[in-house]
């Protein structure tokens, strides 16, 4: 994995940093549903603390093992049948198989035919 470290930062650097941090903060107050805005605005955040960038990475690779999981939980419950999936099931009549007469079961042993 890449070295993902930044050089600490000058007094100046975290002081634009800062200031452009608070302006896009105004901007996401005004367009609250812009994307990139707030995308941009993270992204300056991680300059100035970089803990945030492993926090953000653990959040999101957590999330993205749960919904992993999640989906592999609901595809083995779609292809495992159970019995009270089988009995929501409408299969509709029986076939054609339709014992009358000498054939149904009655009294007598049938084995012996």
């Amino acid at each position: 994995m890449a070295d993902l470290r930044t050089p600490a930062l000058q007094a100046w650097q975290r002081a634009n940093i800062v200031a452009a941090a608070n302006c896009m903060r105004e901007q996401i107050a005004r367009t609250p549903g812009d994307a990139k805005l707030v995308a941009a605005y993270e992204g300056l955040l991680d300059l100035l603390d970089p803990s945030r960038v492993v926090a953000r990475r653990q959040r999101e690779q957590a999330s993205a093992a749960r919904q992993a999981a999640a989906a592999l939980k609901a595809e083995r419950r779609r292809i495992e049948r159970r019995n009270a999936d089988r009995r929501a099931m409408t299969l509709g009549p029986p076939g054609a198989e339709r014992r009358t007469g000498t054939d149904r079961r009655s009294g007598r042993d049938r084995r012996g035919r």
